[in-house]
């Protein structure tokens, strides 16, 4: 007697690739969802600016995307055989803009730690201690790359994001005294 699987021939009909890439799919935008909301908490606890938080948004979405293709790619049994000249192609063109532009991968590495463990926010005095090259001032603001900083004699300053999570930096504000 032959099972189901032989009689229905699942090669045939794709519907188990199909159902699982939904699964996939509302699985993803449950994960998206959820931290989403971590997100949204950490921005609203610590009255972070918006556009703080829409950059580690955009950070999580990429990630999660990039899972999303690699996991229905495995659903989908892709033959990584035929692809891996192209990959490996990809891969060297990636590689070699990364090492050449490895300080803004973690210079976006960095923003997504200060926004989860360094709690200073937008008009927040701080100073970054770096030996001579110590920095104080007010944030005026925190993006993908860098912190942007004014001294009291009103000169603006961007810290890199990278070498401030090397550095200690101490939050001045009054509240915090």
């Amino acid at each position: 007697m032959k099972g189901i699987a032989e009689v229905i021939n699942i090669n045939e009909f794709p519907i188990f690739q199909i159902g699982f890439s939904f699964i996939l799919f509302f699985a993803y935008l449950l994960v998206k969802k959820f931290l989403f909301k971590v997100v949204l908490k950490r921005t609203l606890a610590h009255n972070f600016d918006e556009t703080r938080s829409t950059y580690i948004k955009k950070a999580v979405r990429v990630g999660l995307l990039i899972i999303l293709m690699v996991l229905v790619a495995i659903v989908w049994d892709v033959s990584f055989k035929g692809l891996s000249v192209y990959i490996a192609s990809i891969l060297t063109v990636v590689g070699v803009g990364f090492f050449a532009n490895w300080s803004m991968i973690s210079n976006i590495t960095a923003s997504v730690i200060l926004f989860f463990f360094f709690p200073f926010k937008i008009g927040s005095k701080v100073r970054i201690n770096d030996g001579d090259n110590s920095v104080e001032g007010i944030v005026l603001g925190v993006s993908l790359f860098s912190i942007k900083i004014q001294r009291e004699d009103g000169k603006e300053i961007y810290f890199p994001n990278n070498l401030a999570i090397q550095k200690s930096i101490i939050d001045l504000s009054e509240k915090n005294n």
